[in-house]
């Protein structure tokens, strides 16, 4: 039978082959032009992070800190910007794009190498410079994305360690926005710890200047000093050190200890000063059963107690404590002293002496202590009748009143590297930040931590019944359905 041509395009195939080609070249054209569209959108719209660490993700932190900036910000990327590692150059681009006050501009240094004299530095890097203050900060690509050296002699390659785009940002946008940088001195002397460097690094970004005070050299704190820590001081203050520590307090100075995590001799100058601020230090470690880790009643998650100053920027409030030591509250010397315990044990919280002594209750791991010191009464030897009336000056108005601020905790592994760098998810650095910057009324530190770039592998370590049914039961359900429903079909 002879077939017209007309008739093969008016049959009911021919029909639904021009009804599916007309549906794809519709799609087709719809993806195409969705396309143009979004190649059009802001960066900060454009990607989404689906990273495992969440790498472009921007903390409310730099989002409060660039939402009150009271300068125009520039960043200035002078690298060559198809060469630059994806990651960096999404990452500029979606921080830019989070204010009209931050401007941001590439220069390639080999088209233009005079800007990297302009600049005063060198290829691969970010320049974020403020006018208004005349102040600016140079951020090394090295700096964002950090590598582990020693890896290079076991593997014959450097491994990337973590990705540092939002600390390294957000602290240069703070350091140039900022008048100037808070001083903070450390004590020398005495057996202390070293700051480790993630600490340093964090103390750096929040635009902190740290310089080194030996008291046994001069007992008198320095008058520009705006915070004084003690960092696991082994040995004990002399008479002198501890009335050059009282007499800054007095003078509505700021003191932050942190014990050691191996008590040495006894320290009764230093726990003097404790105990003038409502803080009897228990001679002993403190353990815990019910809020220990894995059955180690020495390595305690204590119990938070957090203001708003403290609280910034902490989701889980997990932090670990190891061998620390306690308080029991006491009541200061001076009514107007105020001492408020912000880290405890449970009530099952026990003090050992040793083996055979053994106090149960509820002990203080951390506290703050705030004093109201007027401008007209520096000395700290204000009687109660002071305590009790508000002072005035000559004219008759009230006196400038200042706080001075002791912040205690019982242990300094709480930013010890060896906790620190292996217990990644916990908060310790972000509370101690919070408590460091509280003493200058921040209510969070402006100091974000790298994110890491170590490979997290999604694998089952111990697998059950549950675990075998998951992985090969659900699928041969699924290849069994799919058989079934195609013999079926088949048939019909």
């Amino acid at each position: 039978m002879k077939v017209k041509l007309k008739d093969i395009f008016h049959s009911m195939t021919s029909r639904y082959g021009a009804y599916s080609l007309g549906a794809i070249a519709l799609v087709t054209a719809i993806v195409i032009v969705a396309n143009l569209i979004v190649g059009q959108l802001p960066e900060t719209i454009r990607n989404i992070d689906l990273s495992d660490t969440k790498i472009y993700e921007i903390s409310e932190t730099s989002r409060e800190l660039i939402r009150e900036l009271e300068h125009p910000v520039s960043i200035t990327v002078l690298a060559e910007k198809d060469k630059v590692d994806q990651r960096i150059r999404n990452f500029v681009e979606r921080y830019a794009g989070l204010s009209s006050d931050i401007s941001l501009e590439w220069i390639d240094p080999v088209l233009h190498p005079s800007a990297l004299t302009e600049y005063e530095t060198q290829a691969d890097t970010l320049v974020v410079a403020c006018k208004d203050t005349d102040r600016q900060r140079v951020v090394s690509f090295g700096d964002i994305i950090t590598y582990d050296q020693m890896s290079y002699y076991t593997t014959g390659s450097m491994q990337e360690t973590a990705f540092d785009g939002e600390g390294q940002l957000t602290a240069a946008v703070n350091y140039v926005t900022s008048s100037r940088s808070k001083q903070v001195y450390y004590s020398t002397g005495h057996g202390e710890t070293e700051f480790s460097s993630s600490v340093q690094d964090l103390m750096e970004k929040a635009n902190y200047t740290m310089a080194e005070w030996n008291l046994l050299m001069n007992p008198q704190i320095p008058d520009d000093c705006e915070l004084f820590l003690i960092n696991g001081a082994v040995s004990d203050v002399t008479e002198d050190e501890q009335q050059g520590i009282l007499d800054y307090l007095h003078q509505g100075g700021r003191v932050m200890v942190l014990l050691p995590a191996e008590a040495g001799e006894d320290t009764p100058n230093l726990n003097a000063v404790f105990q003038e601020y409502g803080l009897e230090k228990a001679s002993g470690y403190i353990a815990d059963m019910e809020r220990s880790y894995q059955q180690n009643p020495f390595y305690i998650f204590p119990a938070l107690s957090l203001g708003e100053e403290l609280s910034g920027g902490m989701s889980s409030e997990m932090v670990l404590l190891i061998n620390s030591q306690g308080f029991n509250q006491t009541d200061p010397k001076r009514d107007t002293i105020t001492t408020t315990p912000f880290m405890s044990t449970s009530s099952s919280g026990v003090l050992v002496v040793d083996e055979q002594d053994e106090q149960q209750g509820t002990y203080v791991l951390g506290a703050v202590a705030e004093e109201s010191i007027s401008s007209n009464n520096v000395s700290g030897n204000q009687t109660e009748e002071d305590d009790k009336e508000k002072e005035t000056d000559d004219s008759g108005q009230d006196a400038e009143e200042q706080k001075s601020r002791l912040t205690v905790m019982g242990t300094n592994t709480m930013i010890d590297a060896n906790v620190t760098d292996t217990f990644t998810t916990l908060e310790n650095l972000t509370l101690f930040m919070n408590a460091v910057g509280a003493n200058f009324g921040e209510d969070t530190a402006v100091s974000i931590e790298p994110k890491s770039l170590e490979v997290a592998y999604n694998t089952v370590q111990y697998p059950g019944l549950f675990s075998l049914l998951v992985i090969f039961g659900i699928p041969l359900v699924v290849l069994g359905v799919g058989f079934v429903t195609w013999m079926r079909r088949r048939k019909a």
